[in-house]
């Protein structure tokens, strides 16, 4: 299972992400969010974007991966489905390669707009030999 969603309040989707390691997690956590604002079956990887972020901790740096991810969504509607992520956990750095396209609602099945990522209980954690992520997005 890449990601399943919990149950939390109507304003807000929660997630909760795996990956074998922990690049893989936060492929997975981009792919949750992005299902919640469209198909990602339909998104073809026509268009790549480079994406680099880094953070104090790997909770705000999944905060801010995700945010980045949205930057892209929001200024030139790109929605992705497929990522290549090398996470740095000792220096909390991301290097991303983010392969999606634009959406084009006569092609694509839009679904809820998502705000923001949010900081709220946002967790990242080794559980034995898996990782584990819980996002709260601003819907």
């Amino acid at each position: 299972m890449k990601f399943e969603y919990v149950d939390i309040t109507t304003a807000d989707v929660c997630f909760v992400a795996y990956g074998k390691d922990l690049n893989e997690c936060f492929a997975n956590s981009a792919l949750a969010m992005f299902e919640v604002m469209v198909n990602t079956k339909q998104i073809l990887p026509r268009v790549e974007r480079k994406v680099e972020v880094s953070a104090q901790d790997l909770q705000a740096l999944l905060f801010e991966w995700l945010n980045e991810l949205l930057f892209y969504y929001g200024s030139e509607n790109l929605a992705f489905s497929k990522f290549s992520v090398e996470v740095d956990e000792k220096k909390f750095k991301v290097h991303a390669t983010c392969w999606g396209e634009t959406i084009d609602p006569e092609r694509h099945e839009t679904r809820t707009e998502v705000k923001a990522c949010t900081m709220h209980k946002i967790k990242v954690e080794k559980i034995k030999d898996k990782w584990k992520a819980q996002v709260i997005l601003d819907i």
